[in-house]
């Protein structure tokens, strides 16, 4: 196979250390993805309101609902890539990264189908408080309207991550980081553009790091370059992307579902409260960077090293990778539950805004080894081929059981409070359902038998 500088095998060497230098760069990519999203909620809570903050605000998990699916799609299309580049098989690499092409741009036509239609609907079925509505239709859409950007920007990240290259993902991701803060800025604090600037500004700056992804995929002298005459869906291969992708895409939407109805219990609160929760959801989002990059990289090192029928190394590199998740995450935790107040003031909120964004922060930020947890071993499974297991889990655990507490206690404690400890809840019956899989199951048993889809 012919060596490149961007492509990492990770059956090769220090255990830690591969992992590591793969996470880190995967770390920075998503604390600067996380910079610019937040940058859209602190320049328009501060230049335009609590009523386009809340706006922004009740869109996101929506928007993941959208997108979450294609995006689990993707997540399929890198284990199979990487598999076969694990095993050596350049061949069959080849087929899958052009399928997964072929794959994303059908998606990315369906999902700016759909977000843009089903926008005003679903966001009233969700109880969108009637001030917050409009703005809030005019950012769903105007942001799927760039849907092609973002599926196609991470089946190109998937592709490359896939390979073991997490460095120019790292790039791109702080190019695009920069150009949608300085957008934001432009368009809303000096040009006075209302909600839809936010969108359109992100969409500009995803459509840029798509398309240096793509042209990092053409240039490449690697095996995996991009060669646009062989972009065509290789049914075989298809069918492997889709029983791998699909139960996290459907992990994704069903989480996604279950956020939604949590949304749309926060909404009964009022817009102080929308606004607030969504200003903590963005500073969450730094708590979840290190349960990302590990999960993440959990699921390459795994799919490489079982490619490459390395089986013991995988179960080494899958204890590691945990270990120093769950540490990050709890650690970042405990820095958000002391700041919370001053870090949610950013935003330009009001003190009651800031007292529901608080209120959630210190009820959940403790948890977040938790999350963490449970987000490896879901990692680590797609990696191995087990992806329906964690999809299992996350439905009953994360969805199912999730809202019927809700829809439960809220009958009997009509308290907010109520709703934010659905959360700790889940991820703690998620977590054990995965320990006790991950200790009494044949998983590791069937790597060694050469069980899994290899």
């Amino acid at each position: 196979m012919k060596k490149t500088s961007s492509a990492t095998l990770m059956t090769e060497g220090p255990i830690w250390k591969r992992i590591i230098l793969f996470a880190i760069p995967l770390f920075w990519g998503n604390l600067f993805q996380q910079l610019y999203n937040t940058a859209d909620s602190l320049i328009v809570g501060n230049f335009l309101g609590n009523a386009a903050l809340a706006a922004v605000s009740s869109s996101g998990n929506l928007i993941f609902l959208m997108i979450g699916f294609f995006n689990g799609l993707s997540i399929g299309g890198g284990v199979v890539i990487s598999r076969f580049f694990g095993a050596r098989n350049i061949e069959n690499m080849r087929k899958a990264i052009h399928t997964a092409v072929a794959f994303g741009l059908i998606c990315g036509v369906l999902l700016t189908v759909i977000g843009i239609f089903a926008a005003p609907r679903i966001l009233v079925l969700m109880g969108t408080p009637a001030e917050v509505l409009p703005n809030s239709v005019i950012y769903f859409r105007i942001y799927f309207a760039g849907s092609m950007s973002f599926v196609m920007y991470n089946i190109f990240v998937g592709i490359l991550q896939a390979v073991g290259d997490s460095r120019h993902p790292l790039m791109y991701l702080i190019i695009s980081s920069i150009t949608n803060i300085v957008l934001d800025l432009l368009f809303i604090a000096v040009l006075h553009y209302g909600v839809g600037a936010a969108a359109l500004a992100t969409i500009i700056s995803q459509t840029l790091s798509a398309v240096l992804c793509l042209i990092q995929l053409l240039r490449t002298s690697g095996d995996f370059r991009l060669c646009p005459r062989e972009i065509r869906l290789d049914t075989g291969i298809l069918k492997q992307i889709v029983s791998n992708g699909l139960p996290a895409g459907l992990q994704n939407s069903i989480i996604s579902i279950a956020n939604v109805f949590v949304q749309s219990n926060i909404n009964r609160f009022g817009a102080l409260a929308v606004a607030g929760c969504g200003s903590y959801a963005k500073i969450e989002g730094f708590g979840f960077l290190p349960v990302t990059c590990f999960a993440l990289a959990l699921t390459t090192f795994i799919s490489q090293n079982l490619g490459a029928k390395e089986y013991e190394r995988a179960k080494k590199g899958s204890a590691f990778g945990v270990i120093c998740s769950i540490s990050m995450a709890e650690l970042i935790g405990i820095c958000i539950y002391i700041f919370a107040p001053q870090l949610l003031s950013a935003f330009g909120a009001d003190a009651e805004a800031v007292a529901f964004g608080t209120m959630q922060a210190r009820t959940v930020t403790l948890f977040y080894c938790l999350l963490a947890f449970s987000h490896c071993m879901a990692g680590i499974l797609r990696g191995a081929g087990k992806s329906t297991v964690p999809m299992f889990v996350m439905m009953v655990c994360w969805c199912i059981i999730r809202v019927t507490y809700i829809s439960v206690i809220l009958r009997f404690i009509p308290d907010i409070r109520m709703v934010f400890w659905a959360y700790p809840i889940t991820w703690t019956l998620s977590s054990a359902t995965f320990l006790i899989y991950y200790l009494k199951s044949d998983w590791v048993h069937g790597l060694e038998r050469g069980k899994t889809n290899t």
